[in-house]
């Protein structure tokens, strides 16, 4: 069985250092990258785009929490008829050029949106890289229609399925990884119950600067899973 710390992880997309920090605990060479700094300071994360360390021989891909805000099915509506304001995802200066855009130019701007985040997903799917993970919400047809070599998910998870009290669907596309086997499936609430709301948080979460965030950020159950999972899988299938 390989040494671990020759086997070298990317987590893209992440600023939680939650799928980092999983995979360092079991000894592989593992950093993170995002745009923005790690929370937690890490010297193992690196602020640039992803897209920029592809060719950088990494063994693994984990793209964690690509921007998906106009590839999910919850954001499809917004193409044939734009929302009235932009979210905290985006840029500030985006925010308020939005503003005063027609309603056309909002529907350009929108769709520019789907466009730059399928040519990122596009990236790093087809990136030079052996084994790769991206996690994304389930996708519309439009967004999987501008995706280079698009194939399907290889499944879609919930947190409860690993012991984590919550809801949200999410799906891996996955390329020479097994599928993330359940670890500790709960029994979900019953709709309309106060413990139901409590496990739909992230659906509930309030509009703060930190809302992206908070929906996007990935479960300690989850990240222990295929840290665990998916590491096993290299130490078993690389020379």
């Amino acid at each position: 069985m390989r040494d671990p710390s020759q086997i070298k992880i990317l987590i893209g997309c992440e600023t939680s250092g939650m799928v980092r920090r999983a995979f360092l605990d079991r000894g592989f060479d593992a950093w993170s990258c995002d745009l923005l700094p790690s929370d937690d300071a890490s010297n193992r994360h690196i602020v640039a785009d992803v897209r920029d360390l592809l060719n950088d021989g990494w063994n693994m891909l984990a793209l964690m929490h690509p921007p998906c805000t106009r590839l999910c099915n919850s954001g499809v509506r917004w193409l044939t008829e734009p929302p009235s304001r932009l979210t905290d995802v985006y840029p500030l200066a985006d925010r308020i050029s939005y503003q005063s855009m027609s309603r056309d130019e909002r529907l350009e701007f929108m769709w520019k949106s789907l466009a730059e985040g399928a040519a990122l997903f596009s990236s790093c799917w087809n990136a030079p890289i052996e084994h790769i993970a991206v996690e994304n919400p389930v996708m519309h047809r439009h967004a999987k229609m501008l995706i280079s070599n698009y194939q399907p998910p290889a499944q879609t998870v919930q947190p409860w399925w690993f012991g984590a009290r919550a809801f949200k669907a999410t799906s891996f596309f996955l390329r020479d990884l097994p599928p993330v086997i359940p670890t500790n499936k709960l029994v979900p609430p019953n709709p309309g119950t106060e413990e139901h709301k409590e496990w739909s948080k992230i659906h509930r979460a309030s509009r703060t600067p930190d809302r992206w965030k908070i929906r996007s950020e990935t479960f300690p159950e989850i990240a222990a899973a295929v840290a665990s999972q998916w590491g096993d899988f290299l130490l078993q299938h690389r020379s």
